[in-house]
């Protein structure tokens, strides 16, 4: 029996609940923890959990969306419980990026072009050729009661929001310079937190102590020329403050998201050749441990609340980030959880 298909066998089993002493032992010759794909969901990538560790907020292909000449179908924001039931779409028209749950699960946080339905589509995967006319949108769990809080015609994405609710991260581009900024909910109190030129700072996640951001980021001069783009993982403050570097190698750190314990961080890497894996970070240093063994597309992770779950998106088969789907892997064996914050750490650079 291949590693896969064991893999498989006790990914059916945990979806079930039905995950036996002999299939723990199965598993043990394998280095991959148990996963499972969630069904009834079209394809669905970046996928986020909300405080009850059950429902998911994801990118989800929709026909109904905006979509470039070729493509049958574009990304709409959708919402879901992990074992496929209670699937709403949130949006309905324009295309949609990033999205996030409120921690009090009142509303949900996405960008969407919805309302600039007349621009280029442009393309999420290309810094050069990001969607102008993305905004930012906060709705209930259900689509409606629906508030725009950016009104520009700047790509504004990769969304999320603080663990005590207070305060919204995204990233906003401007003449092709991409910054972290923040704002409050209702839109109000906006503030650039980083100024670089050269750096193109996304994806930023707020760590437990609700003053600190981690997030990656690629130079503008190096994009395009070195493949796959190296990429850094920081942290600073959501003042602009103690501005840190958590990675010193020149890999591909792509889409770090850290985790309830304050210290531990999921990534995706590039190994033998292009096949790209999902590892698990120190904030404090150390080589990273690999959590995904599969030839083909593992990224955008994240981890629920209480640690005990990472979500995924898999390519299931015909070509790179083609059909993904968001799996759960069982990561409770990991104690990534909150009862283990102790705070965020510091880090030495490493000798050169």
């Amino acid at each position: 029996m291949s590693t896969r298909t064991s893999v498989t066998l006790l990914a059916a089993a945990f979806a079930l609940g039905t995950v036996t002493a002999t299939a723990i032992a199965d598993e043990a010759k394998s280095p991959e923890l148990p996963v499972r794909l969630i069904p009834n969901v079209p394809k669905n990538a970046e996928a986020y959990y909300a405080t009850d560790n059950l429902h998911i907020i994801s990118q989800t292909q929709d026909p109904a969306a905006n979509h470039a000449p070729g493509r049958e179908t574009g990304a709409l924001t959708y919402t879901f419980k992990d074992d496929g039931t209670d699937v709403r779409r949130i949006n309905d028209k324009g295309q949609d990026a990033c999205s996030y749950f409120f921690p009090d699960m009142k509303r949900i946080v996405w960008t969407s072009t919805r309302d600039n339905l007349d621009m280029p589509v442009g393309n999420w995967s290309d810094s050069n050729d990001y969607p102008q006319g993305a905004e930012i949108y906060t709705s209930d769990l259900d689509g409606k009661n629906i508030k725009r809080l950016t009104n520009n015609k700047w790509y504004e994405a990769e969304v999320s929001v603080s663990h005590d609710g207070k305060w919204l991260v995204f990233g906003r581009q401007i003449d092709g310079k991409m910054d972290l900024w923040r704002m409050r909910p209702d839109g109000t109190g906006e503030q650039q937190i980083t100024f670089t030129d050269d750096w193109q700072e996304g994806a930023p996640f707020f760590l437990p102590d609700n003053k600190t951001i981690l997030y990656r980021a690629w130079k503008r001069s190096e994009y395009g020329k070195i493949k796959p783009t190296p990429m850094t993982v920081f942290t600073i403050k959501a003042d602009g403050t103690d501005h840190t570097v958590r990675t010193f190698d020149h890999d591909m750190n792509w889409a770090p998201y850290p985790a309830p314990d304050g210290r531990h961080y999921v990534f995706v890497r590039v190994v033998d050749g292009n096949n790209w894996e999902i590892f698990l970070g120190d904030l404090a240093g150390g080589a990273p441990k690999r959590l995904t063994f599969n030839a083909g597309f593992d990224g955008f992770p994240s981890l629920s609340p209480d640690g005990t779950k990472m979500l995924f998106a898999r390519s299931t088969g015909g070509g790179f980030m083609s059909n993904l789907y968001t799996h759960v892997m069982d990561v409770s064996s990991l104690n990534l959880g909150p009862k283990n914050y102790k705070g965020v750490p510091g880090i030495k650079a490493p000798k050169q």
